[in-house]
């Protein structure tokens, strides 16, 4: 790779993208590495989810924890932030967030009422369908070009991608 003058220097050029026509990348090597192809993804994942979240009044996260309590009923606070593995003060400030919304109560467990109980509300049961085709409209997207083989062998290669992370971080995430 060629040296940059000073000049290339202050202006803040990119020899990379100048000399080798390829875009400058924050990964620190190939823009095709795995390592910057997955926080690529993640990113760009993250992104089209709030975008979509929004359109129904929900932020990243509130999915999760909508969707955790459809499927297994009401939980204590605790309980959902473990399902979600998210630290307990974030569930808290989500559930305040999904509370004012109206969209999830807490009430005091009947047998300790130090601990909060979340259930779903009418007005978050009805947002369900919603949820759903928002959801249904990411996974198109992301999935865009690719046949529905290739979109099975890519789901079934990010769940090995995803046990490994698990096993080698001690942690899972639903």
């Amino acid at each position: 790779m060629a040296e940059l003058t000073m000049s290339e220097e202050s202006s803040g050029s990119n020899a990379r993208e100048e000399h080798s026509g390829e875009p400058p990348n924050a990964c620190g090597g190939s823009s095709d590495d795995l390592n910057c192809v997955m926080a690529q993804a993640t990113r760009g994942h993250r992104v089209l989810l709030a975008a979509r979240l929004a359109e129904i009044d929900l932020y990243p996260g509130q999915d999760r924890a909508l969707f955790t309590l459809w499927e297994n009923g009401p939980q204590s606070q605790n309980a959902l932030a473990r399902l979600i593995g998210i630290d307990v003060s974030t569930m808290t400030k989500m559930l305040q967030r999904l509370e004012r919304s109206g969209f999830v109560s807490r009430s005091p467990c009947p047998t300790n009422r130090r601990i909060s109980i979340v259930s779903t509300t009418p007005a978050g049961d009805a947002l369900r369908p919603e949820l759903d085709r928002v959801m249904t409209e990411v996974q198109r997207q992301l999935t865009r070009g690719l046949t529905p083989e290739q979109v099975e062998t890519l789901s079934s290669l990010l769940a090995v991608v995803r046990d490994n992370v698990c096993r080698e971080a001690g942690a899972c995430f639903t």
